[in-house]
């Protein structure tokens, strides 16, 4: 067995444990209720367990990362499923931290699900070892790509604190409208994680039938001669094809649910690596993500915040808002180490300059601006409980469209992360 198989098999490993380790420290909050023994106890023990599992899950984790290194010769960051591993992975690190100086098993109820959807999701993409293009061979890379991952990890510890302060401190039964709009919006932020997981769901579903849809798309290139060439290629579909390419043909389709071709064509303004596909997949997550809500809508019969409220009680929500600021505080520096400082370094030797207003170069920046701002409101303005609460998850929102939504819609020098 090669390394880079031995590293899939403790990937694999990784992942059960973190689901495992979820599962214990749900048990750990919601199950005191139906405990014999003291609340506190009870919480002690139960989330001594969920920490010692989900640290062999990332002893686990960690190990696929250096194997893969070591069987690859190249860093595991250079596509988009090496480099979601390693945000899961940087998650993982960073709840660490945080849970040994704040020892709240409520925070692992809220951060293991988001590692083990960006686990999930990073499965999606091609599995393959690919070679680095001569542009990302650099150290560099490992230095600026490693940093900014754990700089957005301690970001996403602090959405989902900031998520739970919000859980814990909406009024689900108030009738005012301050108290529907507060409802609303937290309802829209679990139906927009539910889309992500509808999106996993639906992948793994149709690619577990063997579906497939291939196109052929031409496309017009204009070099810096003002010559004009065409090219074409072709665009393979996982999922049942709604969208097809901008300008192509095609070649199979298998049919579902009787539609024979596409409905509608992706526009001509999305130029970013298999854009069609990719808009295709956006409506595909809408779609599978909007009747997973619907369902779980149907067996709770109230919104999922009103159901998750009840376990919030008896937490501290000043607690979690300090959780909240301390992981946003800690992954700032870091994050402006790596996303702006090493990457402007990074970007002068692959490419000769600084700053080139690229697409994800651009979105980096507004990122750590919007933190900025976060932090400069929650220091010198005294912004703190709900709006802090409310910054927190919206700059994570940020992050996974510079991180995700940049590739999908946008042309760049980064296209090569979206493949």
């Amino acid at each position: 067995m090669s390394l880079v198989d031995f590293s899939s098999d403790a990937f694999i490993v990784a992942f059960f444990l973190y689901c495992f380790a979820f599962m214990f420290y749900v048990i750990a909050i919601a199950g005191k209720k139906w405990s014999n023994r003291d609340p506190k106890q009870h919480e002690k023990r139960w989330g001594r367990i969920a920490f010692i599992t989900s640290s062999l899950g990332l002893a686990a984790h960690m190990t696929f990362f250096f194997t893969r290194w070591a069987g690859s010769g190249q860093i595991p960051t250079s596509n988009m499923y090496e480099f979601m591993t390693f945000l899961g992975m940087a998650i993982m690190i960073a709840f660490t931290i945080v849970y040994s100086i704040y020892r709240k098993p409520l925070l692992g109820m809220f951060s293991l699900p988001l590692t083990v959807i960006i686990v999930a999701y990073a499965s999606v993409f091609p599995q393959e070892v690919q070679p680095l293009i001569p542009a990302l061979n650099n150290y560099w890379l490992k230095v600026h790509v490693t940093t900014a991952a754990l700089g957005e990890a301690f970001f996403a510890v602090g959405f989902a604190a900031g998520l739970m302060y919000l859980l814990r401190v909406v009024d689900f039964k108030g009738k005012t409208k301050e108290a529907k709009r507060s409802q609303f919006w937290v309802e829209f932020s679990l139906y927009s994680i539910i889309l992500i997981v509808g999106f996993i769901v639906a992948v793994f579903a149709f690619r577990g039938m063997g579906y497939e849809a291939q196109f052929v798309q031409e496309k017009s290139n204009i070099d810096a001669k003002g010559v004009e060439s065409t090219t074409t290629e072709t665009v393979v579909y996982t999922l049942p094809a709604i969208v097809k390419p901008y300008n192509s043909e095609i070649v199979k389709f298998d049919s579902f649910l009787g539609m024979k071709e596409p409905i509608f064509e992706a526009p001509y303004w999305m130029t970013g690596a298999n854009s069609g596909r990719k808009l295709n997949t956006v409506v595909w997550s809408i779609i599978a993500g909007t009747l997973l809500y619907g369902l779980l809508r149907l067996v709770f019969r109230k919104p999922l915040g009103a159901v998750i409220h009840p376990v919030m009680e008896g937490i501290d929500p000043e607690d979690l808002d300090e959780i909240s600021y301390r992981s946003i505080a800690i992954g700032f520096p870091i994050f402006t180490l790596g996303a702006l400082i090493f990457a402007m370094i990074w970007a002068n030797i692959a490419w000769g300059r600084f700053w080139g207003w690229d697409p994800k170069e651009v979105w980096a920046l507004i990122t750590w601006l919007y933190y900025s701002a976060y932090l400069h409101f929650r220091l010198s303005r005294g912004w703190q409980g709900h709006r802090s609460a409310w910054l927190a998850v919206i700059g994570f929102v940020v992050v996974l469209f510079t991180l995700v939504g940049v590739n999908l819609v946008i042309a760049g020098l980064h296209s090569y992360s979206g493949v």
